[in-house]
């Protein structure tokens, strides 16, 4: 902006504005050297002597800069305006440029070693740091020649676009998969593998905002509850009832594999059913039964089900739904104890 502004002060020659307009661009010039300097090291990682020194160099550059401003308010070292209005840079803004192509040139190196030792993406990003460095070096070095010329500018502009394309749109999808891993590891349950409390309690209100908009307009609910493990965790230790659970587990997800499974409390799990499970809930809920007594006889895992569908004539939320289905998994549990004690 001070660049494209500064081109129609001068065009118009109004000098004082025009003089104002140039010290703001050569402060802003050695201020991204800095910030330059301490993105690379930033991103580097570098916390050790040679990151301080680069660093130290920036804030050189962008000292020096304000130092030769305040100077060249009473004697011009680094440019002026003659009595024709012309432009004349000095040797004060040279050896304010050469500083900023030596700390390019230096972080370019810097950041090329850096992807020599490095592998797969960041070897890219340092790569892409690194011929930032040299595109800034040589932008900057044709500004020396041809101080009317954007050149800075447009190294600016290059090379933020470079950097912005192949390293930071890398960032943010790396980002975005450690967000979408994270997300994963919160909603599973560490035993059993199946999703948590946290995935159910989602899962729910976003079941519910479905039905609302209309989205959703059937669907069921199965509740499973694993017998006996009370009884496993005392008498031969929690080792062994995770193990209980983690049998039950699989029996349910083996029938209900079309159907998220939710892990909502010690021995407690719930299924809710929608498209093709939903269609086959009976019989689906009929051959889990059926296992489950099959188990019971040859003393394995059992667990207690049971099942309820959403009606819209009745049910006010997922809630009512949820209850019916708990009080039939109970019937279950009840008719399972009776049998087994029968057996």
């Amino acid at each position: 902006m001070s660049d494209i502004l500064w081109g129609f002060l001068y065009e118009k020659r109004w000098l004082i504005p025009a003089y104002i307009d140039t010290c703001m661009f050569f402060g802003t010039m050695a201020l991204s050297v800095l910030l330059w300097t301490k993105g690379v090291v930033a991103f580097t990682g570098n916390k050790g002597r040679l990151g301080k020194i680069f660093v130290t160099g920036g804030w050189v550059v962008l000292m020096y800069e304000v130092a030769v401003l305040i100077i060249n308010l009473f004697v011009p070292v680094i440019f002026m305006f003659k009595e024709d209005k012309e432009y004349v840079t000095l040797n004060g803004r040279h050896i304010g440029l050469i500083m900023q192509v030596i700390l390019f040139l230096v972080t370019s190196v810097y950041a090329m070693v850096m992807a020599v030792r490095s592998e797969g993406m960041s070897r890219s990003h340092y790569r892409t740091i690194s011929l930032s460095g040299l595109i800034m070096s040589f932008f900057v070095a044709v500004q020396m020649l041809f101080p009317l010329m954007p050149f800075y500018s447009m190294g600016c502009l290059f090379c933020t676009c470079l950097i912005h394309t192949f390293v930071y749109k890398d960032k943010d999808v790396e980002y975005d998969l450690a967000i979408k891993l994270a997300k994963q590891k919160a909603y599973r349950d560490g035993l059993t593998g199946v999703k948590n409390k946290l995935a159910y309690l989602e899962a729910l209100a976003e079941l519910e905002t479905s039905v609302e908009i209309g989205e959703v307009t059937e669907y069921g609910v199965v509740v499973f509850d694993v017998n006996g493990l009370k009884t496993i965790n005392d008498t031969m230790g929690h080792e062994a009832g995770d193990e209980h659970i983690k049998s039950a587990c699989k029996i349910i997800c083996h029938r209900f594999d079309h159907s998220p499974v939710f892990r909502i409390g010690g021995d407690e799990f719930v299924a809710i059913l929608k498209g093709e499970d939903f269609e086959n809930r009976e019989s689906l809920a009929q051959a889990f039964r059926e296992t489950i007594e099959e188990n019971l006889i040859n003393g394995l895992v059992t667990v207690a089900s049971g099942l309820a569908v959403y009606d819209p004539a009745k049910d006010d939320s997922y809630n009512d739904v949820f209850k019916r289905a708990d009080k039939s998994m109970y019937e279950h549990k009840r008719a399972l104890k009776a049998k087994k004690n029968n057996v």
